[in-house]
């Protein structure tokens, strides 16, 4: 699927000149937004349509070169893993999920602009309610990826992204990008003002949209990436009742081991997965690449991640497949390619892939993360066990995570920093090949080192201004400056 952007934030444009008979009939009576229903299918494109696995992943310490044998090179694979900028334009590169996120604002903007001028705006509280939380997670995501982590120290000086909060109605129009902390001051107000009006009832499929499950472990998420650890737990607490986020984890040994690979293919994204809280759905080759790219999970990682017993003195189960001819072309089963033929007839159309936005698996690591820097340690080391006791076989108390264990797996006595460790572990594990693992490694500074089977070698370091993913060039038309290089 290749497709070309032209305007630089991606908003709809409105016609000012041409035929006014023909501009005064409505083609499409959709585009007049003034009911609910409208507003509602209006906000189904208020998620970004795009995929960062495909770049993150190939960034991240989780690919290595597999060599050229039966493996996929693309420049979306490629240039990240050699943390070269990606001039590729298309699904999987960083200027598509850019132009993605900020086609997803245009549509949060144009529904909450149509919602200020509606005669009965209360009838519309679930839709800017989602509306408001949708725009928040889109600018976040933008900030995480194309500017520097969030640092309370240098926040107010490292440069932003655009928040846009108005429908676009100029074509080159000028934007800043202002800094990280007034960013997240932004996503903090339209989280806080939207997660209230979130009604579930008012979605016909809640896991495409921002129910109040997926709305708490955003805000989880976002207070863990500020550092505001106890409005995590708070967060993460409202993600299921009670706080019971054990029972809703992915049933591995119990279920997904027992699965053949095309069941398992099917369950992982599925809408009725307890696990899974906001799913989308994008054009993306990733479900139809992602085992055969030349960089990407090898069989040394496998087996550190996967084969290897890790602190708990056992290995996860953990279903493998290698894809095609060549066994260093690993994947998990957890994508399956929904394909879109352009006609009835074709043999051309467009790839599509789900991807989990937000899961509880998420929301217990990060619960349990922000226990350990409270000093929680004991409840923190509750949420590993739990999520170990549904990922090991024969799951009993000699598994449990126990300050020996802790002590020594790391080598080291400070727990506090082995538990940081082993959040980190399983995290690189149950989300390998999502493309998580990147804001983990910018969030703790972790160098990432690739070496190609030529033998050349290249570190990112914590300091690498490549850590921070290019803006598209034509930014600079709105005033808008690139990343340094």
């Amino acid at each position: 699927m290749k497709k070309t952007t032209y305007y630089i934030l991606a908003a709809t444009l409105l016609l000012s000149a041409g035929c006014k008979k023909y501009l005064e009939q409505a083609p499409d009576q959709r585009t007049q937004l003034n009911t609910v229903e409208k507003v509602a299918e209006l906000l189904a494109t208020a998620y970004p349509q795009a995929d960062y696995a495909t770049f993150t992943e190939a960034a991240s310490d989780n690919a290595a070169d597999k060599g050229i044998g039966g493996t996929l090179s693309e420049e979306v694979n490629t240039n990240p893993f050699f943390f070269r900028d990606v001039t590729e334009r298309e699904q999987g590169s960083p200027t598509n999920y850019w132009n993605a996120c900020y086609q997803a604002i245009a549509a949060a903007n144009q529904a909450l602009d149509a919602i200020s001028k509606a005669d009965n705006p209360a009838d519309y509280n679930a839709q800017k309610g989602e509306a408001l939380v949708a725009r928040a997670y889109n600018h976040f995501m933008l900030v995480t990826l194309f500017s520097k982590v969030y640092d309370a120290a240098t926040a107010s000086q490292d440069p932003g992204v655009p928040y846009v909060t108005t429908p676009e109605k100029v074509v080159n129009g000028k934007y800043e990008r202002k800094t990280v902390a007034y960013v997240y001051e932004q996503i903090e107000k339209d989280l806080l003002e939207g997660m209230p009006l979130i009604d579930n009832t008012s979605y016909k499929v809640p896991k495409y949209h921002f129910n109040k499950a997926a709305a708490n472990a955003f805000a989880a998420r976002f207070y863990l990436y500020k550092k505001d650890y106890q409005k995590v737990i708070t967060y993460a607490d409202n993600v299921f009742p009670g706080g019971n986020i054990k029972a809703n984890l992915r049933p591995w040994v119990t279920v997904y081991s027992q699965l053949t690979g095309t069941e398992m293919q099917a369950i992982y994204t599925k809408a009725t997965e307890t696990a899974n809280l906001l799913l989308v759905e994008a054009p993306s080759n990733w479900a139809r690449s992602y085992g055969s790219y030349r960089y990407g999970l090898r069989t040394d990682l496998v087996y550190s991640l996967f084969i290897f017993r890790n602190v708990t003195g056992a290995t996860w189960v953990q279903p493998l497949y290698y894809s095609g001819n060549n066994t260093e072309n690993w994947l998990v089963l957890k994508f399956r390619e929904h394909f879109v033929r352009s006609s009835a007839n074709a043999d051309v159309g467009i790839p599509y892939t789900i991807f989990p936005l937000f899961t509880a698996e998420e929301a217990l690591f990060n619960r349990a993360e922000a226990n350990i820097y409270l000093g929680n340690l004991t409840a923190a080391k509750q949420d590993l066990n739990d999520y170990a006791s549904m990922r090991i076989e024969n799951y009993s108390t000699a598994y449990r995570i126990t300050d020996t264990k802790l002590t020594n797996y790391y080598g080291t006595s400070d727990i506090k920093s082995a538990l940081i460790a082993t959040v980190l572990d399983f995290k690189q594990a149950e989300f390998i090949q999502e493309g998580v693992r990147w804001f983990d490694i910018l969030r703790y500074n972790i160098p990432v080192n690739h070496t190609s089977v030529a033998g050349e070698s290249e570190t990112l370091t914590p300091t690498d201004p490549r850590r921070l993913f290019q803006l598209p060039q034509e930014v600079k038309l709105a005033g808008i400056q690139l990343n340094p290089r």
